[in-house]
């Protein structure tokens, strides 16, 4: 059973999934307008990801004899001065979901929710390939510069983009 505290805290997750999921679509569509066709391919799955994630946390809400609660959310940014201040917003926004989910281990820990802690391990992974996979495209971003050719490559490359994350267990 989740304490009133953890529930408060899981669904305030539940938003900033949820926000993600929608900040990371509008991202897609000011690529996609901007013919960047593999970025925008990229942000979609972002976004369906997040989504996922959110998806998961109701889930384990409600199993846990919570309830999960859907908010309003934040207007996302619809603009972007270019696609690095776009995927510069992409690591903050990253590392701001990190705090959180850290955050929320820190409270499962000073409850003793262990069955919570368990569950949110599988967070901590995920937002440090999260992290790794936004820090891996500013590093392709700032060495292309200005070169149009070299947006061009990154653009139909990115679909393919995986960071082999320090988190995975090497098989």
């Amino acid at each position: 059973m989740l304490s009133k505290s953890i529930e408060n805290a899981l669904n305030k997750q539940v938003r900033i999934e949820a926000e993600s999921s929608q900040i990371y679509l509008a991202m897609a569509i000011w690529a996609e307008v901007k013919g960047l066709e593999g970025i925008s391919s990229f942000m979609y799955s972002q976004s369906d990801e997040e989504r996922e994630h959110m998806l998961k946390l109701v889930k384990f809400i409600n199993e846990r004899g919570g309830e999960a609660h859907i908010s309003e959310l934040d207007a996302p940014n619809l603009k972007h001065k270019t696609y690095k201040e776009m995927f510069e917003k992409l690591l903050e926004h990253e590392i701001f979901v990190s705090e959180s989910i850290n955050e929320l281990v820190h409270i499962s820990l000073q409850e003793k929710d262990y069955a919570t802690h368990n569950f949110l391990q599988w967070y901590v992974a995920e937002q440090i390939e999260e992290e790794a996979v936004a820090r891996t495209i500013l590093d392709k971003v700032k060495m292309i510069g200005d070169d149009k050719g070299g947006l061009y490559l990154f653009d139909r490359d990115i679909q393919q983009l995986t960071v082999d994350s320090a988190a995975e267990t090497p098989e």
